[in-house]
Order: C-alpha cells, then sequence, then structure tokens
C-alpha cells in the first residue's frame, strides 16, 4: 500500500500538472497535424524535445528520446510514442493530419502528456524520491519495434528501475482507469504458411496435388487451435489475414500462402501455440500429397503488469480523481511488452468510453480522435503510475 509521503508526491504532481495543460492541449493538437511513419518521426521528436524545456535529451533509437529529471539513481521511465499510422484521416477537426498519416491510436495525447508531466515534475524536483525519465519512443506501431530496439541498445539496463506508460483506450468507462496485475496485453507473431503441391489443368485434379486445397483445410483446422488445444481459461487467438494462389480459373497452382497473427495473453502458451499450429499444418498438408512449412515472425511479447508496481497504482488512483474501471485485459499487442525482459513493468489504460464529444470508435479508426480533456486524464494517470513505481521499486527491482 502507498503511504502519506507518496500520496503527497502525487497531489504535488497534480498540482504542478494543472498549469503546463494548455500547453500540452496546444502540443498534442500541433503533433496530431504532422503525423509521421514509424523510424522516421524526425519533426515529431524536435516539437516534443522543445516542448519537455529539459535541460539535455540524449537520442536512442535514432529518432528517440530521453529525458532526465530529478535526483541521482535508478529511474523510473515513463514511455511516450512518437509514430502515426498509415491511414487517410476522417475526422474533421481543425487540426487533422493531412498527409496520408494519422495518430489514430492516442500516441499524440500520450506525448504531450508527457511533456506536461515531465515539467510538472520539474518544478518539484526537490520532492522526487527517484528520477523521472521521459522516453519518447519511435516505431511501436511497425518492425523493427522501437522498444526491441532500446532494449537491445542497452540504454535503460543499468539505470532503470521500472518503465511504466499509460494507453488510452475506448473500450474503459472515461473517468476511469484500468490497473491489473498480470498479463493485460497478448504477445504477438506473425504466421506465413506456405503449401507446396504440384499443378496441372483443373480438369484433371487427379493429376495435381491442389495446394489450394490442403491449405483451405489448413486454415479450418486451425481454428481448433486455440478452441481444443489451449486451457479455455486462457485467453488466445489466431486469425488469417490473407491467402494467396494461382493466377488463372482453370490452372491448380503449385504452390498456395496465408498469413495470419497469433497472440496469446499467457506467456507460458506462446511456445506451444507456436509449435502446435506448425503441426496442424504440417499433418493436414500431408494428408493432401503436400508439403508445407510455417515461417514466424516473432513479435512483441505479453505486456506483463508488476503485481507490487499495480497494487501500489490501485490504491492511487482515487487520489488523482479517478474510478478503478473493470478489468481491462486483451489480445491486442504493444512492443511495450520488450520492457518487461529487464525491468519491472505497469501499463495503465485510460477510458475514453463516454467521454466529451468523443464518438464511440476502435483505435486505429480515421475518425478516431480523442477528446482535449484526455491530455489532462492521461497526464494524471502517468503521475499515478510514475508515483506508484517511485514508492515501490526498491522492493521490486528484477
Amino acid at each position: 500500500m502507498i503511504d502519506e509521503v507518496s500520496s503527497g508526491l502525487l497531489r504535488k504532481l497534480l498540482y504542478s500538472l494543472k498549469e503546463e495543460l494548455p500547453r500540452a492541449i496546444e502540443l498534442r493538437e500541433r503533433l496530431h497535424e504532422v503525423p509521421e511513419p514509424s523510424h522516421a518521426e524526425h519533426a515529431t521528436s524536435s516539437l516534443v524535445a522543445e516542448a519537455l524545456e529539459a535541460g539535455s535529451v540524449e537520442p536512442v533509437a535514432r529518432t528517440g528520446l530521453l529525458a532526465r529529471v530529478g535526483p541521482p539513481g535508478k529511474a523510473v521511465v515513463v514511455r511516450a510514442e512518437l509514430d502515426a499510422l498509415p491511414i487517410e484521416e476522417e475526422t474533421g477537426a481543425p487540426f487533422a493530419a493531412t498527409n496520408g498519416f494519422m495518430h489514430a491510436c492516442g500516441h499524440d495525447v500520450h506525448m504531450a502528456s508527457l511533456a506536461a508531466l515531465f515539467r510538472a515534475a520539474g518544478s518539484v524536483a526537490g520532492s522526487l524520491p527517484k528520477p523521472l525519465v521521459a522516453l519518447l519512443q519511435p516505431s511501436e506501431e511497425a518492425y523493427p519495434a522501437g522498444a526491441d530496439l532500446i532494449v537491445r541498445e542497452g540504454v535503460l539496463d543499468d539505470r532503470t528501475g521500472a518503465v511504466v506508460a499509460a494507453h488510452v483506450h475506448p473500450d474503459v468507462p472515461w473517468g476511469s482507469v484500468s490497473v491489473e496485475a498480470g498479463p493485460v496485453n497478448a504477445s504477438s507473431d506473425n504466421l506465413r504458411i506456405v503449401i507446396e503441391g504440384s499443378g496441372g489443368h483443373g480438369a484433371y485434379p487427379h493429376r495435381a496435388h491442389d495446394p489450394i486445397v490442403a491449405l483451405s483445410h489448413a486454415v479450418v483446422a486451425l481454428q481448433s487451435l486455440i478452441s481444443r488445444r489451449l486451457d479455455p481459461m486462457h485467453a488466445a487467438v489466431f486469425s488469417v489475414g490473407w491467402v494467396r494462389a494461382g493466377s488463372a480459373e482453370n490452372v491448380i497452382p503449385g504452390v498456395a500462402e496465408a498469413g495470419g497473427t497469433l497472440r496469446a495473453l499467457d506467456p507460458e502458451d506462446r511456445g506451444p501455440l507456436r509449435e502446435m499450429a506448425g503441426e496442424i499444418v504440417s499433418h493436414t498438408a500431408r494428408a493432401h500429397g503436400c508439403v508445407s512449412r510455417v515461417e514466424v515472425t516473432e513479435g512483441e511479447p505479453a505486456t506483463v503488469n508488476d503485481p507490487a508496481l499495480a497494487e501500489a497504482a490501485r490504491s492511487l488512483v482515487s487520489e488523482a480523481g479517478f474510478e478503478l474501471a473493470p478489468a481491462m485485459r486483451s489480445c491486442g499487442s504493444d512492443d511495450f511488452g520488450f520492457y518487461g525482459l529487464t525491468s519491472p513493468t505497469l501499463m495503465l489504460f485510460v477510458g475514453l468510453a463516454g467521454a466529451p464529444g468523443t464518438p464511440n470508435l476502435p483505435l486505429h479508426h480515421p475518425r478516431f480522435l480523442p477528446a482535449r480533456e484526455a491530455v489532462e486524464a492521461v497526464a494524471r494517470a502517468q503521475a499515478v503510475a510514475f508515483t506508484a513505481a517511485a514508492s515501490t521499486i526498491d522492493s521490486v527491482m528484477l
């Protein structure tokens, strides 16, 4: 549980945040208007660096930034994402993007909120028990994942006590925050299924080994991967996103391919599910006289909230003016999971459902647009996450 010292720190941060919010809302609109794709967030990075007003800013993963405020020692890293999505915006907002990219996942809000929190922390730097490091991370939406690059560079390893973040979510009620211990976002792997047969004339299928039929049966068989091979109390999903084969109606091709995403909320299920998927495809292909291979592109690990950090944050939620939301776990994925390989982590989900003037739309929709009030909500949630981690990391560091 959190003591009065930690509650006092949170109150100081929240008080200091108030005067930073008008600038943060303006920054959010500027960022939203000029979105940039993964690994090319140069103007975005410059805008945020200027807004941080830090004494020094350290580059990371090419376009990313690290800025530090507070005392010496192991820091609490607060992460926000720089990149946008390749979506044509349809919000009609005065600050809508027109360059073919869009902040349709709330990254503009996360960045502006973190800039406000960083300045607020600077104004009460003498009260911080641990340093706050603002991490502006590139490429959350594309591979190679920015978090993976940062972890591989090792820039956080010896000076980080915990990594925390807050993410807007349209399925969480406005005015509430979801803070759960354990897995909250799934791991993600892409599977490319290739089945090779022997081609021939469509009128003489008995003289061919049809890879399309084999692939079709494999895709259907893979639906039992989750329903019959996994504990029904565990969450996972396999979805096929594309199928490709052939070029003429009367020709049986030699090769058929499909691509899909395999997600597992529980980390221990990830490896076995990949292995079982390969077995299903192999046996199905052989039954049709074909051969197969499954190429796995390993993506993000599951995002797993440290139990002690989650408990500490839950005890601070009401202090920041939030209610505790119902448990929010999903088979969505976030490269934030990579930070859990080296540090305790905590991800909070900030509600948007029912927010002022906010349509009920999913993330990545061309009309997704959090209300301006979301900037304050995310900043308050980031303050909760920082305070919780700063108060507990000495007892939970890996």
